[in-house]
């Protein structure tokens, strides 16, 4: 398979099998008015499988949803053709309307136009806490 190199963009790298269209969905590229290209199941010495994203268009990314998803991502920047910056990912401290509380007595369940803001409680299991109602959150892996 021959994917193109881009000029000016953003590459993804490292992304657990499976889940760049979690990555698709929540930054919303279907929106993009540019090429982006999913490449899934590309074999890695490190991961076994990972998956790739190619953005051929310059854009900001949230680096919290991108962390959220899978803290092992690599972002790289490409300008003309070169890479000019890489960004290794952690855990996001703090969750802003990623995610959204599922207890039906939490206030931003019944003030939806507040902030849905979550706290990194437990690295080791991803598991992140309302910060209104103390919900317990676990990313599925």
């Amino acid at each position: 398979m021959n994917i193109d190199s881009i000029q000016n963009g953003v590459v993804l790298d490292h992304i657990q099998a499976g889940k760049s269209m979690d990555i698709y969905k929540y930054l919303h590229l279907d929106r993009l008015d540019c090429s982006v290209a999913i490449i899934k199941n590309v074999r890695s010495g490190r991961m076994g499988k990972k998956d790739i994203i190619k953005i051929d268009t310059p854009l900001e990314l949230d680096l919290d949803v991108l962390g959220y998803i899978d803290a092992n991502i690599t972002v790289n920047v490409i300008r003309d053709g070169v890479r000019v910056e890489k960004t290794h990912l952690e855990l996001p401290q703090k969750l802003v309307n990623i995610i959204r509380c599922k207890n039906p007595r939490c206030i931003t369940v019944a003030e939806p136009q507040l902030d849905a803001v979550f706290l990194l409680s437990d690295p080791a299991r991803h598991t992140y806490r309302c910060a209104y109602c103390d919900t317990a959150k676990d990313r599925k892996r």
